[in-house]
């Protein structure tokens, strides 16, 4: 399990930074506090699923993509 949250977090991280985004315009987007999307991307918490649905439509990717059940994004 901690290996598929820290392969999240580091293609959540990468799909934010191709975007020019800061870790506290992430947050605002999703509506929660800063030091919380930071624990999304550094792996150490669960994503909702809705949170989830709400990355993958904004990045244009799958769940899988961002789950790291695929390389395809």
């Amino acid at each position: 399990m901690e290996y598929s949250l820290n392969l999240f977090g580091k293609r959540l991280q990468t799909l934010r930074k191709e975007k020019k985004l800061k870790q506290k315009e992430m947050a605002e987007l999703l509506q929660c506090t800063e030091r919380h999307y930071q624990r999304l991307e550094y792996g150490k918490t669960n994503v909702t699923a809705t949170t989830l649905m709400f990355l993958c439509d904004y990045f244009n990717v799958s769940a899988d993509y961002l789950l790291g059940r695929t390389d395809e994004p």
